[in-house]
């Protein structure tokens, strides 16, 4: 596809797919990601998250957390979560990395039915380099982190910090 604009007589301006092209920043970016899920074999699903994340062009995994298992919040009429961290780099854009997590959580099968419901997966963006955001889609850094336990352990045995 092709769309072009005449600038004048000589001159046209043409885009086409490939042209103009932005890469998603020069240098990359580090951000933590909160893991986590209770629905069937959270485990063997996190494997399959990791081996996914090390196969994208989006983002490189720097480290990750033991997980935990902890009783749920919110709605505790539920089976009891796993949750654990990544930091990654990442050239996209905050706002970017969340549509790709949010594309990787439908491809993992989430469905969201309510607010702290049971889940298969659940990708969190709890930071993202020092950044400090407040839109309706995206707050950083979230804003219950340092309220949950299924974060502060499992970052308290991480090596590397944002």
């Amino acid at each position: 596809m092709q769309k072009r604009k005449a600038l004048d007589s000589h001159y046209t301006l043409i885009h086409t797919s490939h042209f103009p092209y932005t890469a998603f920043g020069k240098k990359k970016k580090k951000a933590l990601l909160g893991i986590g899920g209770n629905i069937g074999d959270t485990l063997r699903r996190f494997e399959h998250l990791f081996w996914y994340f090390k196969r994208s062009r989006y983002i490189h995994i720097v480290e990750s957390a033991p997980i935990i298992k902890n009783p749920p919040f919110g709605y505790i009429k539920q089976e009891n979560f796993y949750n654990t961290l990544l930091l990654i780099e990442t050239r996209l854009t905050p706002k970017m990395l969340l549509r790709y997590l949010l594309k990787t959580e439908r491809r993992f099968r989430r469905k969201r039915s309510f607010k702290n419901a049971p889940r298969t997966l659940d990708i969190d963006i709890l930071f993202y380099e020092k950044r400090v955001i407040d839109t309706k889609n995206l707050i950083l850094p979230h804003p219950e982190w340092m309220k949950r336990l299924c974060v502060l352990i499992p970052l308290a045995h991480m090596k590397n910090h944002i």
